[in-house]
């Protein structure tokens, strides 16, 4: 495995504590309008699960792909728990086939290991695996979270900007992008004020 593979594996290790929780990531809990039954959605870095379980239970068909294998096992276990199938496939997500199937939605939450080049790489393959008409949903942590401290990347080059943002999805329609901050509560590892960039956007038809 790639040494930051082998770390988050790692850290998925203990089999009781979900490290950043069971509920879904907030943010993408207020877009629950967004998503209905039957829809295909791509849950990218999706760790534990607790995102992928929770649009399984919205009655989604659901891919979870985390490239650690003990997060993909918590993420099976959250699934038998709350009674939802959805396929959970341990995979490298900077090695995926993002063109061998187009979703009607794909969600990205907190995967800022990422660093600029593999960043961008990750953006262009979202959006190749959007179906037109598709929707994006993403949120991470902006600048100012190296000041707040309660989660996330060390690295600035890892976070995320306004314009960062806009220009790697120039090509779809943008409904918003914001920043902010808020406190959250999740899990952990994801506790206290967050500085959090917000986006959701659909790919022209």
């Amino acid at each position: 495995m790639k040494p930051s593979i082998a770390n988050w594996n790692e850290r998925y290790a203990d089999a009781d504590e979900y490290l950043f929780g069971t509920a879904p990531n907030a943010f993408l809990e207020r877009q629950k309008a967004r998503f209905t039954p039957g829809m295909t959605v791509l849950a990218v870095c999706d760790g534990e699960g607790r995102n992928g379980v929770w649009l399984a239970e919205l009655g989604c068909e659901v891919w979870s792909v985390d490239a650690a294998q003990n997060a993909s096992d918590k993420a099976r276990r959250l699934a038998e728990a709350r009674g939802v199938h959805m396929h959970i496939i341990t995979h490298d997500m900077t090695q995926w086939d993002w063109k061998a199937q187009q979703f009607d939605a794909v969600v990205g939450i907190f995967f800022q290991f990422a660093n600029p080049r593999m960043r961008s790489a990750l953006f262009a393959g979202m959006q190749d695996a959007t179906k037109p008409g598709g929707l994006i949903v993403l949120e991470g942590y902006g600048l100012k979270q190296l000041e707040f401290n309660t989660g996330g990347p060390k690295d600035a080059e890892n976070l995320y900007t306004i314009p960062m943002v806009r220009e790697a999805f120039s090509a779809m329609h943008i409904e918003f992008v914001e920043e902010y901050d808020a406190a959250l509560s999740e899990g952990a590892r994801h506790q206290g004020m967050s500085a959090l960039v917000d986006m959701v956007a659909t790919k022209p038809l």
